[in-house]
């Protein structure tokens, strides 16, 4: 089944509009994260985001989760009541969600895609594949499946991306924290294995501290050598 056109982010109505919606209560963003999904008009929702994108080192992670709003009760939105996306969240808040997306959740899926297999296919080709992966694993008959950014084909289910989907839509945000917590704690691991380059604080990323390392000791096994980075530029690859 192909995708549907990416569910766009809500358009300005006007300076009239602005003032009252400034005017009224916000929600809690879990409960206005959990009413996009709702509002969807199926009982199950399945989001898919991934952790690693940008990163110059270290795998890429997919992760899906699905909630069955029909059971969805309470006391599990009160759980869930700390929820966002996983990048506007601190490392302990993000610690904290992940058992209880874990519990809530009625399926969890990761899938992750090693540094050579992006290097050989592609960044994009294998985020997509992962994400469509992801969504497989926890889809059941009757549910929607909801991806953040990009259209996601061949998950055998109705589709939609959700243009800034990890702040909009419940599925995704909790699929963003898994993604992010299960990559995360990887990265830290790979410290002892590859000592030098500060895994542990960056986990990746394209920080100074990272681009210094690489300058310094040249990359790791768990540097991607497909990227044009300027971290590289320097360095005879």
């Amino acid at each position: 089944m192909e995708p549907s056109p990416p569910i766009g982010p809500p358009s300005a109505s006007g300076s009239s509009s602005a003032a009252k919606a400034r005017r009224r209560p916000k929600k809690r963003t879990a409960r206005r994260l959990l009413q996009f999904d709702r509002d969807l008009g199926h009982r199950f929702v399945a989001g898919a985001d991934e952790a690693g994108r940008g990163c110059l080192a270290g795998p890429l992670v997919a992760a899906a989760v699905l909630f069955d709003y029909e059971r969805l009760g309470l006391r599990e939105v009160r759980a869930l009541s700390g929820l966002n996306d996983s990048k506007q969240q601190t490392e302990p808040a993000r610690e904290a969600l992940y058992p209880i997306v874990m519990r809530v959740a009625t399926r969890v899926a990761v899938v992750s895609r090693c540094v050579r297999g992006i290097d050989d296919r592609g960044l994009h080709v294998t985020n997509l594949k992962a994400l469509s992966d992801a969504l497989g694993r926890v889809a059941r008959p009757g549910c929607i499946c909801l991806s953040d950014g990009f259209p996601v084909a061949g998950v055998g289910h109705p589709q939609q991306a959700v243009v800034s989907g990890d702040a909009r839509s419940a599925s995704i945000a909790a699929a963003s924290i898994i993604a992010k917590v299960t990559r995360d704690r990887f990265m830290r691991r790979m410290e002892a294995l590859h000592p030098g380059w500060l895994f542990a604080q960056h986990v990746g990323y394209a920080t100074p501290e990272h681009r210094a390392a690489i300058m310094a000791l040249g990359v790791s096994p768990l540097h991607r050598m497909s990227f044009q980075s300027a971290a590289y530029q320097q360095l005879a690859l």
